[in-house]
């Protein structure tokens, strides 16, 4: 699965106003809906089970990264936001470290396999030091769009 195909671009948030982890969340949910990516009326389910998900462990997983995830019933498409925090966010993440790169995930329920898929495809890329760290001096939309093109093309973001 390429990144490419399963970020939305007009979800991508290069400088998160929000500093919180729960408001991260309804920020990047927020992005989605403007995308048209999810309906409006999905946010508010979408952010609670989130947040439960957080409850049951972080999905902040050291350097830098937090990899949230929702498998929601009815979702037509897997769909990826992207949120990039020059603070640094409290995940509780593994290293006890703040968080910068934050990718949402939601997919549809009725098809695990497709998450799966998403996450390893996620988690590759941002287990490389290298794209962890371009990724967030990326300074635009543009920028992250070609580091998601570059990594799709196994080019050296590794």
């Amino acid at each position: 699965m390429k990144l490419r195909e399963i970020v939305v671009e007009k979800a991508i948030i290069t400088s998160l106003d929000s500093t919180k982890r729960d408001e991260v969340l309804g920020e990047l949910l927020d992005a989605l809906v403007a995308a048209e990516a999810i309906a409006a009326d999905q946010r508010t389910p979408y952010l609670k089970e989130a947040l439960k998900r957080e409850r049951k462990g972080s999905t902040g997983f050291g350097h830098g990264v937090a990899v949230p995830h929702v498998k929601a019933e009815g979702l037509e498409r897997l769909t990826v936001a992207i949120g990039i925090s020059d603070a640094g966010v409290d995940f509780n993440a593994l290293d006890k470290q703040p968080v910068h790169s934050i990718f949402l995930l939601i997919s549809p329920e009725e098809r695990p396999e497709e998450h799966i898929d998403a996450m390893e495809a996620i988690f590759g890329n941002l287990s490389k030091d290298q794209f962890r760290r371009f990724l967030r001096q990326a300074g635009d939309v543009e920028e992250i769009i070609t580091l998601l093109e570059e990594a799709d093309a196994g080019q050296s973001v590794g």
